[in-house]
């Protein structure tokens, strides 16, 4: 294989390039709108929207941002992750109370269906317009992103079956659900999910269980570039993070170093080279 030199519009299933490219639309999603703009249209994308919602405290997020770009044969919602040691406390907090899933299956955690809340009617509106030929639909997002993106394609997929998305691919997505929705969520999805873990990435094991769990479809990178697709394991970073308090989260740590969306690039490249 080698890092394929921009997006395979006519892509109808899972590949390793097409992962690289959707990461790389995850990583556009940090960038200011300009630059989104212009580096859709370089990628082939003829249409951008951008959809933002600002908070006020005490949420721990400003805002949720999110941008979708469009061509005659593919749609892509990227949405816009946020640093970990933000959301940390939050992540972590087991007083927060669960929200009703989408069609009422299961639940959600609070904050990201508050989130996801403040901006789903935009994104589907988008979508919704933008698919006038039929076109391919993919959620990205790393770290929150991820989370928003897998619960974009949860909500549509079980609300609205016509607006299914054709894959989603998260990389670095913290825990977002109980069992009941990923059940749901997998049973409607799978083979078309894909959930990215580099290394000793830390967030992914947030919140913590049995609470809230994941749905399927693990990816795992090893810093030699090797993709796992059945990881069934349990890193060493994780078996010494007791509590997942702040000593986690240290900007030199190794949980927070393999959690950085440049670090899943990297290891991207890697594993297609």
């Amino acid at each position: 294989m080698a890092v394929p030199t921009t997006f395979d519009q006519n892509v109808t299933g899972y590949s390793l390039q097409h992962a690289y490219w959707l990461a790389k639309a995850a990583d556009l999603a940090y960038k200011d709108e300009a630059t989104i703009d212009q580096q859709a249209h370089d990628w082939g994308f003829d249409t951008v929207r951008h959809h933002q919602t600002r908070f006020t405290p005490p949420f721990p997020l400003q805002d949720t941002q999110a941008y979708t770009m469009a061509s005659d044969r593919m749609i892509v919602t990227a949405f816009r992750g946020t640093e970990p040691v933000q959301i940390r406390d939050w992540l972590t907090d087991s007083t927060t109370p669960p929200w009703p899933g989408p069609a009422r299956t299961g639940y959600v955690h609070y904050g990201f269906a508050e989130a996801l809340e403040s901006i789903f009617p935009d994104v589907a509106k988008a979508i919704a317009d933008l698919r006038t030929e039929d076109q391919s639909v993919w959620f990205t997002g790393h770290s929150l992103g991820g989370a928003l993106a897998m619960l974009v394609a949860a909500r549509l997929d079980l609300e609205d079956p016509r607006m299914a998305a054709d894959g989603v691919y998260t990389f670095g997505q913290p825990r977002t659900c109980d069992r009941l929705l990923a059940a749901a969520y997998d049973k409607g999805l799978k083979g078309r999910t894909y959930r990215f873990v580099h290394g000793n990435d830390i967030v992914p094991e947030l919140p913590p269980e049995p609470a809230f769990t994941h749905v399927e479809a693990l990816r795992h990178i090893d810093s030699a570039g090797r993709v796992k697709e059945k990881a069934g394991l349990v890193s060493a970073l994780t078996d010494r993070a007791k509590g997942l308090g702040a000593a986690a989260f240290s900007p030199d740590g190794e949980g927070l170093r393999d959690h950085m969306m440049r670090n899943y690039l990297a290891a991207l490249e890697k594993a297609l080279a």
